[in-house]
């Protein structure tokens, strides 16, 4: 399937780039130093034309910190969307904190980095009750699920208004396969906005892999770190930041 396929149909001509700061903190957090600091990042980010400011507070705290949550949350011009496992506690902090937006992920203190998306189908009554909890104080919920049907149908059955499809499988095939991949991420972007849900991706996401995933109108929302984080050790972050939305922008055309 051609970008020029991909837009054919009809939805947004624009496209969000939410920054994840995780990275940033990850190389505080390598020597439990006080830089460099991610809320500094964050705001950098901002100014340089990121539309909303994503972190991972993660159970085990490997990266950000609560900290630098409650740090952030006031600062911000934009938006903050807190990742976070479904657990009392994180719904707890979140509670407290009200970023205006929450992503619900699976967590596994082995892996490296989010490995999957959540099973909202086999625990849709679970995931209700969170996004009611959130919802009742303001919070918009997004969940972050693989680009499958019966998850995004079960998605729309939690009330969730929102899901961001886990594009690290096709970030990590090559070839037919990534074609594949694709085909499955178009296939369950347009699924999700038939339904009524907006629709966002990322993870893996990189300079070379990511107009095809832009070019899917009915995404307007992207969330990257990493290449981002790992660009701005050579050219800065703000010209990071420029060189992602311009080809998203670019893949919109």
């Amino acid at each position: 399937m051609s970008a020029a396929q991909i837009r054919s149909s009809s939805a947004t001509s624009t496209i969000a780039l939410g920054i994840n700061i995780d990275h940033v903190a990850t190389v505080r957090q390598a020597r439990r130093a006080p830089y460099p600091d991610p809320v500094h990042a964050a705001l950098l980010a901002e100014q340089s034309g990121a539309d909303n400011i994503t972190l991972h507070l993660r159970e085990d705290r490997r990266h950000i910190q609560d900290r630098d949550v409650r740090a952030l949350r006031p600062l911000l011009l934009t938006r903050m969307n807190l990742e976070m496992g479904l657990t009392e506690e994180m719904i707890g902090i979140a509670c407290e904190v009200r970023p205006q937006d929450c992503c619900l992920v699976p967590e596994s203190r082995q892996e490296i980095t989010t490995e999957g998306g959540l099973d909202v189908s086999g625990n849709v009554e679970r995931v209700a009750a969170a996004v009611r909890k959130l919802a009742d104080v303001g919070i918009r919920v997004a969940l972050f699920i693989g680009p499958e049907i019966a998850q995004v149908e079960a998605a729309k059955r939690s009330g969730a208004p929102v899901i961001e499809l886990h594009t690290g499988t096709y970030a990590d095939s090559t070839g037919a396969a990534q074609a594949r991949e694709l085909e499955r991420l178009v296939s369950a972007a347009r699924r999700a906005s038939s339904l009524g849900l907006e629709v966002h991706a990322g993870h893996g996401l990189t300079y070379h892999n990511v107009e095809p995933v832009a070019a899917i109108p009915e995404i307007v929302e992207l969330n990257i770190g990493h290449c981002i984080v790992a660009r701005a050790i050579f050219t800065g972050l703000p010209a990071a930041v420029r060189d992602m939305k311009a080809l998203m922008a670019g893949a919109r055309r």
